[in-house]
């Protein structure tokens, strides 16, 4: 919205005040605009979000153009360059809106390189992920670290677990779950068993069948809470109302593995978590067994780098990931987090700041987020 639009909204203020007063206002929305601070900023990263146009020149740019700053009342904002041409604007010479910037371009580039991962029987060496980027492997490596959040290695890996699983799913036998999901030879696949599947195959198969993981259900401030650890680490920490639901919950992803009550080490365990859950300030430095896609993984590793007392918005966060446009899919991520507080997803609101839904309830979220801006 232009300033000028802004000031139509606000027509029915500018009684009695003067045309300066009007402007005054709508300028100030326009100051807290996250897009204006991208324009002030030049921030190369908003860049294919937004296009922004300019009445007194008639162009229209992109956020990190490094043209003299237009007055704020000039200014208005497209969703497209489509956009902006239909509004009668035509694209700066400078910073040529039309072109494909050099970020996305690494996108685009990164891409790539991951649907080649993802088509691949076998796992590329980096030589091989470089070459196709026509980067060094230095430069490529931390290029696509910087872009989803992790190696290429690690893309690969979370790659194939995934295509483990659903093999395993949909009932096919051990070996050619193996094979098809790009291991050479079962026992490369063994080796790296209990980083993919986090047990035997076989155990997977039979749900979880032999796999022990402890449980606790307690209760804290923020209503029940149960806490799980496998031999990994803490595999769920679930907040509700019910108890019964949340260790339903549970038992859902592995109906036939060994639940058991936790002992007394376990039980101070417990104690950490719930102590964190009510005083943010102390920190949670416990050992975490995060299982998910390679997708979901890139969300909660950004997600945990959200300092306590901060939020950021869900176009934010796709942004960090390096998926501007796939907002829907980090809320799905978001959504699909299962160890409630250490990885923060309460910390992550909608683009005008308001608290938006949170698995565990829209309260729980709001009372966890006023914990860490007071603590």
């Amino acid at each position: 919205m232009s300033v000028v639009a802004m000031n139509r909204e606000f027509g029915s203020m500018a009684t009695g005040k003067s045309k300066t007063a009007v402007q005054q206002i709508a300028t100030a929305r326009a100051d807290e605009d996250r897009r204006w601070q991208a324009i002030l900023k030049r921030d190369k990263k908003a860049d294919g979000s937004f296009f922004y146009s300019v009445r007194t020149t008639g162009v229209y740019c992109r956020p990190s153009c490094a043209a003299r700053l237009a007055r704020p009342e000039n200014v208005s904002f497209h969703e497209t360059s489509e956009d902006a041409r239909e509004a009668g604007f035509r694209p700066c010479k400078r910073c040529k809106p039309d072109d494909v910037s050099l970020s996305e371009r690494h996108r685009e580039t990164i891409a790539a390189v991951c649907r080649l991962i993802e088509s691949s029987d076998e796992e590329p060496t980096l030589q091989e992920l470089a070459d196709s980027a026509a980067m060094s492997t230095y430069h490529f490596h931390r290029l696509f670290k910087s872009i989803t959040g992790l190696t290429p290695k690690g893309y690969a890996q979370a790659h194939r677990a995934k295509r483990m699983r659903k093999e395993l799913e949909r009932g096919s036998s051990v070996t050619d779950a193996i094979f098809e999901s790009g291991f050479n030879s079962s026992s490369r696949f063994y080796e790296k068993t209990n980083g993919v599947l986090g047990m035997t195959p076989t155990d997977f198969r039979k749900g979880g069948a032999k796999v022990e993981i402890r449980f606790a259900v307690a209760e804290c401030s923020l209503g029940s809470i149960l806490v799980a650890q496998s031999d990994r680490g803490i595999c769920a920490i679930l907040l509700g109302d019910d108890p019964d639901e949340l260790a339903r919950d549970m038992q859902n992803r592995f109906p036939n593995a060994d639940f058991k009550g936790g002992d007394k080490e376990f039980e101070k365990l417990v104690a950490n978590v719930i102590s964190f859950v009510e005083t943010p300030g102390i920190g949670l430095d416990l050992p975490l067994d995060v299982r998910g896609t390679a997708f979901q993984q890139r969300v909660w590793q950004a997600l945990r780098k959200v300092p306590a007392g901060k939020t950021i918005s869900y176009s934010e966060l796709a942004e960090q990931i390096g998926s501007p446009k796939a907002v829907r899919a980090v809320a799905g991520a978001c959504a699909a987090n299962k160890l409630a507080v250490a990885i923060p997803c309460h910390r992550v609101v909608r683009n005008d700041g308001d608290i938006s839904g949170y698995r565990w309830g829209v309260e729980r979220k709001r009372t966890l987020l006023k914990r860490e801006a007071n603590a």
